[in-house]
């Protein structure tokens, strides 16, 4: 799904000093949606296209927390060795 909203153009200028502004408000969306409970960390990790290792900074960076499990770690682990060949 595509959505396009309008921004007056003095606004989109010092929006995109802040970095791209679409992306932002990806984030913005799929955060909101995470913490209403709409979205899991997998659909989560999905929409915004990142790796499960990098899910937990960009939810610390967030203000979000959440409880690790040995099961948790034992996963990253194994992804890690896979992204190294190993």
């Amino acid at each position: 799904m595509d959505v396009t909203f309008q921004i007056p153009d003095d606004l989109a200028s010092r929006m995109t000093a802040a970095g791209d502004p679409s992306r932002r408000a990806l984030e913005a969306f799929a955060l909101e949606e995470f913490r209403a409970g709409h979205l899991t960390p997998p659909e989560l990790r999905r929409m915004l296209g990142l790796a499960r290792i990098q899910m937990d900074g960009f939810l610390k960076s967030h203000g979000i927390f959440e409880d690790v499990t040995p099961e948790d770690v034992e996963q990253d682990i194994a992804d890690l060795k896979a992204c190294l060949g190993g």
